[in-house]
């Protein structure tokens, strides 16, 4: 499988490169900046040098050709503010489907978060800060936008993310509840979810948990299709 990876010099971005590539598959990281090209070339994979915040789709659709899939997996990060969180956490992931549509590749696994039902339902607490706010609407409104878009999408809303070593045993479902995961786990999932077409359609929630991972990917899926 070839799979094109946006994000791909963040945390869980690198993992999930790895992943892909001890697994066999051929994988494109895009990166921003010429300075992260050596940190993914040493694990295996081909770059392309992409600013989803600079570049249109024709661009980046270049970087898709070939391409089985594609992977949300970029954020604005620790210390951006709400402008960014917008610009990257929704216009690049629109971006990106826009720019799968045009180079032809359906399948699209994109990394969202938690909280994303409660900004919906106007359920956040008063006191939460301005800047996640922002983030957690920018990833419902990345949701929204593909959701309808001719895609084979799953939706990946993992809970507070850790730095701590995988386990290798989640809780990966519909409706999981908050929890906390690292991020080795969660760029395992995806690796999984990748290999699973018939997860296409899913908006799933995941923590750490009991279930093995490949377990986890094989029980959230529809018992009619399984």
């Amino acid at each position: 499988m070839r799979v094109v990876v946006a994000g791909s010099h963040g945390k869980i971005g690198r993992l999930l490169v790895q992943a892909l590539i001890e697994r066999g598959d051929s994988v494109v990281g895009l990166v921003r900046s010429a300075s992260q090209i050596l940190d993914l070339t040493d694990l295996g994979a081909e770059v392309a040098l992409i600013d989803l915040e600079q570049d249109d789709d024709v661009t980046v659709s270049f970087a898709l050709q070939r391409a089985d899939a594609v992977v949300f997996a970029a954020g604005a990060g620790p210390g951006s503010g709400a402008e960014r969180k917008d610009t990257v956490d929704r216009a690049g992931a629109v971006l990106l489907a826009d720019a799968a549509e045009r180079a032809g590749v359906r399948r699209y696994v994109l990394v969202s978060s938690m909280g994303v039902d409660e900004v919906r339902a106007d359920n956040v607490p008063e006191d939460t800060d301005p800047v996640l706010l922002a983030y957690l609407r920018a990833k419902a409104a990345a949701e929204s936008d593909l959701l309808p878009r001719p895609l084979d999408l799953t939706i990946v809303r993992p809970g507070h993310l850790t730095d701590d070593l995988g386990t290798g045993r989640v809780s990966l479902g519909a409706d999981v509840g908050r929890g906390e995961v690292t991020r080795t786990d969660v760029a395992a999932v995806l690796a999984e979810i990748l290999h699973e077409p018939r997860t296409a359609g899913l908006t799933l929630g995941l923590t750490g948990g009991h279930a093995r991972i490949d377990d986890a990917v094989y029980q959230s899926i529809p018992e009619d299709e399984r």
